[in-house]
Parts: C-alpha cells; structure tokens; sequence
C-alpha cells in the first residue's frame, strides 16, 4: 500500500512540474490560434492551426510584412490575423491597385511578389497617414479581406502576436518569416 501511495506522489510532482512550466508558456509566449475564413488564401486556409509569438512585440516594433494575430478594435473579443502594410509614422496610399508608402520623404511602391500570385489586386482609393502606435494591415486575400481598409488602423495595444509558424494540417507545416521589401 506504501509503494502505490509513492506512486501516486511521484505522478503528482511531475504533473505540477509540467503544469508549472507549459501554463506560462501558453499563455506568455506562444498561443495557439485557428484560421477562421479566406482573407488570407491562398497563405492561410480556414481550420490551418497556427502558432503565435506573443513575446517578440515585448522587445522591438512589428515590421512591414509580418503576419500578426489581433484583438479586433471594435469588439476585442473577436481575433484577426492580418498583415502589416503600413508602419506608423508613414503614408499609405493605395490607388490604382497599387500600394504606395512614404516614409521620410522616400515614396516606394510595395512589391508583394513574394507572398501574392500576381492575379490579386488591392481594391481601394485611400491615402492615410499613419500616427504613432497605429498599423495598417491587410489580409493577403484582398478581395474578402474585411481589414484596415473598412474599419480603419489598428492600435499597437491590440496585437497579440505574430505568426510563428504553421502546426496544422502537418502537411502544410512551415515556419514564416518576414519578406524582404526591396525599394
């Protein structure tokens, strides 16, 4: 009887040790997150289970290109995963299906090559400029994209993270990393 109580002890530790160490690193550094919808086809599918990086933000800016997942700004029950098109401080123009940014004085159109089929337009008429601590996001499917383009610019404080890399479905199973943007 001793030996069984042991057992049990000994399983109860290393349920607390390991309860100890994923509980902070579920919900401080990584969270998991499901695609709802296709404003990010043909880069993300609906149900594509993702993993998100909540503590990379906590040390330097988001960049232009990152795929980030946020609290919607005008319900922030609701989760979103976007883009960054536009950083704050710059101008964003979109016109023409063309995505203009000016950033200390230096105008460049945004060449998404990497990352879009060449078929996928930007729809818009809009010139912004972005003020401190305000993003600009897109989703990658540009057509049913309900993004900064209808509800407007997203706070930095309603970031949760960016996308780390793709757990499921496993055949799909990659890790991404931010496109270079050649002027």
């Amino acid at each position: 009887m001793k030996s069984f109580f042991l057992f049990i002890w000994d399983v109860s530790k290393i349920l607390i040790i390991a309860l100890i160490i994923v509980i902070p690193i579920r919900y401080f550094l990584f969270q998991p997150f499901f695609v709802k919808g296709e404003s990010m086809e043909p880069n993300f599918y609906n149900y594509d289970y993702l993993i998100v990086d909540e503590i990379s933000y906590q040390f330097r800016d988001p960049k232009r290109g990152e795929i980030i997942v946020f609290k919607y700004p005008h319900d922030t029950s609701q989760r979103y995963i976007k883009r960054i098109i536009g950083l704050p401080g710059e101008t964003i123009e979109i016109k023409d299906n063309c995505i203009t940014i000016e950033s200390k004085g230096i105008l460049t159109t945004l060449d998404e090559s990497a990352y879009l089929e060449s078929s996928i337009n930007t729809k818009g008429d809009i010139k912004i400029v972005l003020p401190e601590e305000k993003y600009f996001v897109l989703g990658d499917n540009r057509r049913f994209s309900y993004d900064s383009r209808q509800w407007g610019l997203l706070p930095k404080e309603n970031i949760i993270g960016k996308v780390l890399f793709r757990a499921y479905p496993l055949s799909a199973l990659v890790r991404f990393t931010t496109p270079s943007y050649q002027n």
